[in-house]
């Protein structure tokens, strides 16, 4: 072995080995960190606007730029778990209220007053061994594990109260960081890329266009799914309906369940309380409209923003979802949509050369 090619190997040794301990010192704090980046670089344009607003001062735009996330997270979700807790306890009262009222007892005379539908849910019921009384202390075991789930969960976060703040300002000190001194340190780490500078402009162009378009479907579908079953809400007369929609909102990035974990149970409590009509109403809406905005809208904006097929879409999101938790949301269409770039780039430059045919159809003259 040569002395450059010892010194390379030495090099390059070593160079793994710092970044693995690196990689292991950072990865208590990966998710923080990469909510951090999300959110810089989606925001990045109004930093640049503030910064020139203030002549420059990048600190003091960076500064106010972080307070704002501070407001907007913190005031919304600390009102949301309060309502949520409250208004938990008073479903619950108001479902014992109801069943103690004996409106169980008249189920089966409203049922008769649907011939085929009634007569259907009747059978049902016969078959399971459904009875008044079986199902008045199901539905009370139900309102009040309920109950105690939202405030148990309540009571964790107040428990876990440390690491959730921990978590948050370590977020924010990374998101002041990545304002201020962000643009520099993406212009030192393509420098040392080695690729052409065409090819690594090619890949941060796609990077941000993937998550853009990321960004972009999975909140404009969750905004339109939320008021959507919102409407559906005010309408029927479902109590707590500004609550719910906003859960809606919050649900429907899930890929399994999503915006059903809402209007399914708003389904039921019309079936109990009558009248029957509004559940049928609330079931048909929630599958024909609510449930369909996100099978078409979502991988339609996604899929086009991001050029991603809808294959490779759908199991990036899950396979995200799967490995990230709620980050992988994002993390997993980009991963692809990278991947993508570079072997588009491959094809262009090696297997191209290799061949001899040009990277790009001759223009005619």
């Amino acid at each position: 072995m040569t002395k450059p090619q010892l010194f390379t190997a030495v090099f390059f040794a070593l160079l793994l080995f710092l970044l693995y301990q690196i990689a292991l010192m950072f990865r208590p704090f990966l998710f923080p960190i990469i909510w951090a980046a999300l959110l810089a670089h989606l925001t990045f344009p109004l930093h640049v606007r503030l910064t020139t607003f203030v002549r420059g001062n990048e600190i003091v735009s960076a500064s106010c730029l972080t307070l704002l996330v501070l407001a907007l997270v913190v005031i919304p979700i600390s009102i949301m778990g309060v309502l949520l807790a409250r208004e938990a306890s008073t479903a619950e009262q108001t479902i014992r209220e109801w069943v103690s009222s004996g409106a169980l007892h008249t189920l089966p005379e409203q049922l008769s007053t649907w011939p085929v539908i009634g007569g259907l849910l009747q059978r049902l019921s016969r078959s399971v061994l459904l009875t008044p009384d079986s199902l008045e202390q199901g539905l009370l075991s139900a309102a009040t594990f309920l109950s105690r789930f939202f405030i148990d969960q309540v009571g964790d976060l107040l428990k876990n109260a440390f690491l959730l703040v921990t978590d948050f300002f370590l977020m924010l000190f990374a998101l002041f960081f990545l304002f201020k001194d962000g643009k520099q340190w993406l212009a030192s780490l393509q420098e040392v890329i080695p690729l052409d500078a065409s090819h690594k402009q090619r890949i941060v162009d796609r990077m941000d266009q993937t998550i853009r378009a990321v960004v972009k479907g999975m909140g404009l579908t969750a905004i339109v799914q939320g008021l959507v079953a919102g409407l559906a809400y005010g309408l029927l007369g479902v109590p707590f309906p500004v609550v719910l929609t906003a859960v809606t909102v919050l649900l429907a990035p899930l890929p399994f369940g999503g915006t059903a974990l809402v209007w399914g149970p708003v389904v039921f409590y019309f079936f109990l309380v009558g009248p029957l009509w509004k559940a049928l109403v609330m079931l048909g809406w929630g599958i024909g409209v609510v449930s369909m905005i996100d099978q078409f809208l979502r991988p339609w904006l996604i899929g086009q923003g991001a050029q991603i097929p809808v294959f490779f879409l759908v199991f990036s999101v899950l396979g995200g979802l799967a490995l990230y938790g709620l980050i992988g949301l994002f993390v997993g269409p980009v991963l692809v949509s990278l991947l993508m770039t570079i072997i588009q780039i491959y094809r262009e430059e090696y297997q191209n050369a290799d061949t001899g045919t040009p990277t790009s159809p001759p223009t005619p003259s």
